[in-house]
């Protein structure tokens, strides 16, 4: 039987593009995002082996109504991606809100955890499975007026690693972190200078939401079935560029 999978912020970007990579593994994806009418056209165009659950992660009510839907329609849920996130509040952490502050975990963190716990107990606990959180590369450093963001997605690779211990042997939890990747949540960042970000990088381009969805697909594989508790960095050599030869 085919496997099922539940992706959170799937309308577009890595969310959407990692529903096309399991579905052309053969897997069944239940799609997510706060967006109804963009969830229905992205789920429209993916085919009769998608479904849609529109509705916002920051819902405490969202992630069981995901999971049951997920459940309802393919009998079974093996994977699950969260994928949703939000980079507000930007700007300096001694100028941010306290209340934006809280959301950004609430949508990075707390439902990240709701969704798994969900999925532990409608599915995963008594079959087993696997969990991809989306992180960040960011949470290896530091940079302007991302504090919050880079924040509450580190605090999401500890819970990843948490999870993956309590959660062995039956279900994997692993992280994927994206450098630059062409979304419309970074689309500050990279479209104003795009041509001297990729030249930066020792692959000199910036990534594309496909190269976070393969890496995705392979930890959810057989492939990967030795894996978990990891962080696979997919950012185009980031980390390593300053040892690049000049010249």
């Amino acid at each position: 039987m085919a496997r099922a999978a539940l992706i959170t912020g799937a309308s577009r970007g890595i969310g959407l593009a990692v529903a096309k990579a399991l579905l052309a593994d053969g897997a069944a994806v239940c799609l997510t995002a706060r967006d109804p009418e963009e969830l229905a056209e992205a789920v429209c165009h993916l085919g009769p082996r998608a479904v849609a659950c529109p509705g916002d992660v920051a819902d405490p009510a969202h992630p069981e109504a995901a999971v049951a839907r997920t459940l309802e329609e393919f009998g079974r849920l093996d994977i699950l991606v969260n994928n949703a996130a939000t980079n507000a509040p930007l700007g300096p952490l001694m100028t941010v809100d306290p209340l934006a502050w809280r959301r950004a975990f609430t949508v990075n963190v707390e439902a990240p955890l709701r969704l798994t716990q969900a999925a532990w107990r409608a599915w995963m606990g008594d079959h087993g499975g696997a969990v991809v959180n989306i992180c960040t590369e960011g949470t290896h450093g530091v940079g302007p007026d991302v504090g919050a963001y880079g924040t509450a997605k580190t605090a999401l690779l500890r819970l990843t690693r948490q999870l993956a211990a309590e959660l062995a042997p039956s279900v994997r939890v692993n992280a994927v972190s994206p450098g630059l990747v062409r979304t419309e949540m970074a689309r500050f960042v990279w479209e104003p200078g795009e041509r001297e970000l990729a030249a930066a990088l020792p692959l000199a381009r910036i990534g594309e939401p496909e190269d976070v969805a393969r890496a995705v697909r392979w930890l959810v594989s057989d492939e990967a079935s030795w894996i978990t508790g990891a962080d696979l960095v997919v950012d185009g050599g980031r980390r390593v560029r300053a040892a690049r030869p000049i010249g």
